[in-house]
């Protein structure tokens, strides 16, 4: 009898004591971030600026891992595949969710099941940009000078939605033009703007400090809609591309089958950090849209995504790798 109640005592002790740790806070331990571009990017940026705003509010560590490479496979990949404990999470754009059934034959992971969705954050728009010593000036001179020297004209590819769009425009306007592929927008530029490149489709963040400098010329935003930020550049839309409307997105992503309690902490801070005027202010002055939804409105989101850039993926003629 005594054995029994020892016995039903360590129980209730044992039950206590995990009653209590599920109870405490999370994080409880530093926090990985796995970004699949690399350092100085736009999406490395975001992450940076975020992470340090949650390590302040939640009083743990965390920390950007940059995974670069394998068009963001690797990234989305190692968080697909960690402990789904809220301890690995993913900062990520539609490189990894939306673009990869349409861009490689095998992806290691699914988009959609493998992953807990925990917040939109905001859109990355980009241009058509050229070094400023091409005698080009607008979409209608490119496409011109393209036809009149094929195959001499090449285009820097740093992400999906540079090359999704590169080969539309071929597509679309009958021209070769070269693609050379870098691991991201950030190499890229510094080729453009070194002339080793003629044109490349950066996002803002990367490209508005040198078009400011006047080191690169913007030639065409890729939303159906001219850019605030961009007023006086006309969009494809409107010059060689009608009805051309593309624009990147970025959000945060957990494993599958996240604890929701940890998705709505991190959700939660996304919302205030975004709302915050300093890091609101931060982010929109690099070109970057601001735009949050909770988990539920940005899982839809992700969903919708997938079929949709597929089939833009197909109209370019991109062929699975």
């Amino acid at each position: 009898m005594k054995t029994l109640r020892l016995a039903v005592l360590s129980g209730l002790i044992i039950g206590l004591s995990h009653a209590v740790v599920s109870a405490q806070p999370y994080p409880l331990r530093p926090v990985t971030v796995v970004t699949p571009f690399a350092a100085g990017s736009v999406t490395d940026s975001a992450a940076r600026l975020i992470g340090q705003h949650l390590q302040d509010a939640l009083g743990q560590s965390f920390v950007i891992e940059n995974k670069a490479g394998a068009g963001g496979l690797t990234a989305a990949n190692t968080v697909a595949r960690a402990k789904p404990d809220g301890y690995t999470l993913l900062l990520t754009t539609n490189s990894t969710h939306s673009v990869v059934y349409g861009m490689f034959k095998s992806v290691p992971y699914d988009p959609i099941a493998d992953f807990t969705p925990i917040a939109r954050i905001g859109n990355f728009p980009s241009f058509v940009a050229v070094n400023v010593n091409q005698p080009i000036n607008t979409m209608a001179e490119l496409v011109a000078y393209a036809k009149a020297n094929p195959g001499k004209l090449s285009y820097g590819v740093g992400n999906s939605t540079a090359q999704v769009t590169g080969e539309t425009l071929k597509k679309r306007t009958g021209t070769d033009i070269v693609r050379v592929p870098y691991r991201s927008n950030p190499m890229a530029m510094t080729d453009l703007v070194a002339g080793h490149i003629p044109m490349m489709i950066p996002d803002f963040y990367t490209g508005l400090p040198q078009l400011k400098a006047g080191k690169i010329r913007a030639l065409a935003v890729l939303t159906k809609n001219r850019n605030p930020v961009l007023p006086d550049v006309p969009t494809l839309n409107e010059t060689v591309m009608p009805g051309f409307d593309i624009l990147a997105w970025a959000g945060m992503f957990g494993p599958a089958n996240m604890p929701p309690e940890a998705v709505k902490v991190i959700a939660d801070e996304l919302q205030k950090a975004l709302a915050k005027p300093e890091i609101k202010d931060r982010i929109t002055a690099a070109g970057t849209e601001v735009q949050f939804s909770g988990p539920a409105e940005f899982s839809a989101f992700v969903k919708s995504e997938l079929p949709r850039w597929t089939a833009m993926i197909k109209e370019a003629g991109i062929e699975p790798e």
